[in-house]
């Protein structure tokens, strides 16, 4: 594990989406800025850099030079151990929710111990099923019910002054806190193994699916509700490495047994 950064929000990424229009990602760069964050993720975005979102950026065109651009949301979120995406509406597959003031003392639990994630998703139609699935929280803003659409920037704004007053308040307690637990050092996650990464998890869920299929208990071809639930299931859990080894290398026996071959995704390798 990496040494805890003086400023565990340092670990925190701001994931954007294929965002359709860069005075968004500018707007979004200032407002992360003035919360304090500064690692900001772009996703196959539409246009990026160019003089909109610069301009839009008004003094935070620091945030917007450190941007990283990827083209896939794995890139986003190699490495991370928490990952938490916004959604407006329920799913069919009910998972765990949060506001964005919960949202943000998660993110101050997790972030002392690795890379944490906000997705946002585009402007038009936001995160899809399969990208909010990748997520261990969504998180809804309870918004005016009659006109509940929030422009992208605006949406980021607001989980980030919740994150800002959570980092205030913590600062505040570190004091008491480490008075009160004299055998944990501040930002000692006070946990044996270190967590997961997402792509730990990814990896053994193509495994858990690959042996579903091994013993004819599922069929990919079916809809994929099964895997859903597992998911949410497994997400809740907030697995450690120690845990998925021990899972990886219980579903291996199970391949054994069955005659199949072992310690394959559905891709035939692991995601890093």
């Amino acid at each position: 594990m990496s040494a805890t950064p003086a400023n565990p929000y340092d670990n925190v990424r701001i994931v954007l989406v294929e965002t359709s229009h860069s005075g968004n990602i500018g707007a979004v760069a200032r407002g992360m800025k003035n919360m304090g964050l500064g690692n900001l993720w772009l996703v196959n975005p539409a246009s990026f850099p160019d003089e909109t979102s610069y301009a839009r950026a008004a003094g935070a065109s620091d945030v917007l030079d450190r941007a990283q651009v990827v083209d896939s949301l794995d890139e986003a979120l190699a490495g991370c151990i928490t990952v938490m995406g916004t959604s407006a509406r329920g799913r069919k597959v009910p998972w765990p929710i949060m506001s964005p003031s919960a949202c943000a003392e998660k993110v101050n639990e997790e972030a002392v111990k690795g890379e944490v994630a906000l997705i946002f998703g585009r402007e038009n139609h936001g995160l899809s099923n399969d990208e909010l699935q990748r997520c261990h929280y969504h998180i809804h803003i309870p918004s005016n019910p009659d006109y509940s659409s929030l422009n992208l920037a605006m949406a980021v704004q607001v989980v980030c002054y919740e994150l800002r007053i959570k980092q205030l308040e913590a600062l505040e307690a570190e004091g008491e806190r480490t008075a009160l637990q004299p055998m944990l050092a501040p930002g000692d996650p006070g946990w044996d193994m270190q967590a997961a990464t997402v792509g730990e998890v990814e990896g053994f869920f193509g495994h858990l699916e690959q042996v579903l299929v091994d013993i004819e208990f599922h069929r990919r071809e079916n809809p994929r509700q099964l895997m859903s639930r597992l998911r949410r299931l497994f997400q809740r859990a907030r697995m450690d490495k120690m845990e998925i080894n021990i899972l990886r290398g219980v579903l291996s026996a199970v391949q054994k047994s069955a005659g199949a071959p072992q310690g394959q995704t559905k891709a035939g390798q692991d995601q890093g």
